[in-house]
């Protein structure tokens, strides 16, 4: 884990943590706390949604932070986000992101090349 992201999940006290699937391929990576209230947010979802229900709650496993501060990804895991080597651990406010690094650089010049959303026409920088 790295230190910025060590120090937030130490300040809160969260040595637990829940790591599943995302849509977009990378892992998503919440503080335990932050996935119950998630999980219940899915749980509360009506049938027709079953699909991504099973994609977040049946992908979920639960990690805890080594004496180290590392954490271990199951394989099945690692091997639907497509980690292999170099990878990226972003912060998204609520949890993190974990990417492969080729697989994020592809992904970022997707979302540069392509039109900005109505949601943030009017967004000052």
């Amino acid at each position: 884990m790295p230190a910025r992201h060590l120090a937030v999940l130490r300040a809160l006290e969260v040595t637990e943590l829940t790591i599943t699937r995302h849509p977009d391929g990378p892992l998503m990576v919440f503080p335990r706390p932050t996935w119950e209230e998630f999980r219940d947010r899915i749980n509360a979802l009506p049938m027709e949604a079953v699909r991504w229900k099973r994609m977040f709650l049946g992908n979920a496993m639960d990690v805890d932070l080594d004496g180290s501060s590392r954490v271990l990804i199951a394989p099945e895991l690692r091997k639907s986000a497509g980690l292999d080597r170099d990878v990226m651990l972003i912060g998204m406010g609520s949890h993190l992101e974990l990417w492969d690094a080729v697989q994020h650089a592809s992904h970022e010049a997707e979302v540069v090349k392509g039109e900005m959303p109505d949601a943030l026409k009017g967004f000052t920088f």
